[in-house]
């Protein structure tokens, strides 16, 4: 259990933090930019929720917000450390099966749409967008040499399939799909 008697310590101020095995390294290194990027897409989906998502989804994007936390945990802890939390398949999993759900009542895609529609669509791409750049940030953390093998690759599949389900989601904030704003290609062209 976390336990935070002191909100501010001074051990930052030279610009270095700690990762969860004690090892300090600068606040720009690749890992802490990973799990500062789940928290910002934690904080896009808090937004989202606030804004007025009706249920079962604000239930679910709250427990998402959860499972982001359990991500930071893990990539804040490089390699395998012990008990330490670590991702399953079985977050994956949960994401998947909200997407088939709310999948199965979208009509098919023709075109690309444009980020927009209703206001909660408009921030569910905001969200997706958030995640898909902490999945690159991952991903090239993954690739660094003195990383290879000390990060958790179910982070990159649920990263992935979480993008995913925040571009059902906006579908289907957009009536289903009904008010998505289509890509019209060369529309401005003549």
């Amino acid at each position: 259990m976390v336990r935070l008697d002191r909100i501010y310590t001074k051990g930052g101020d030279d610009g270095s933090t700690s990762l969860g095995d004690g090892t300090r390294v600068p606040k720009h290194h690749l890992r802490v930019e990973s799990y500062g990027t789940v928290d910002e897409l934690s904080s896009v989906l808090g937004l989202v929720v606030a804004r007025g998502l009706g249920e079962p989804l604000a239930s679910e994007l709250r427990a998402i917000q959860n499972d982001l936390f359990d991500v930071g945990a893990d990539l804040c802890v490089p390699g395998e450390a012990g008990a330490r939390l670590r991702l399953t398949p079985v977050y994956t999993q949960n994401l998947e099966g909200i997407i088939d759900r709310e999948n199965e009542k979208l009509a098919p895609l023709t075109s690309f749409i444009l980020p927009g529609g209703s206001e909660l669509a408009a921030w569910m791409h905001v969200a997706r967008n958030v995640c898909r750049r902490a999945e690159r940030l991952v991903s090239q953390l993954g690739a660094m040499p003195d990383e290879a093998g000390r990060v958790n690759p179910e982070v990159l599949k649920y990263l992935n399939r979480l993008s995913d389900l925040l571009f059902v989601l906006a579908r289907v904030q957009n009536d289903d799909g009904k008010r998505d704003v289509l890509w019209k290609p060369g529309q401005r062209i003549g």
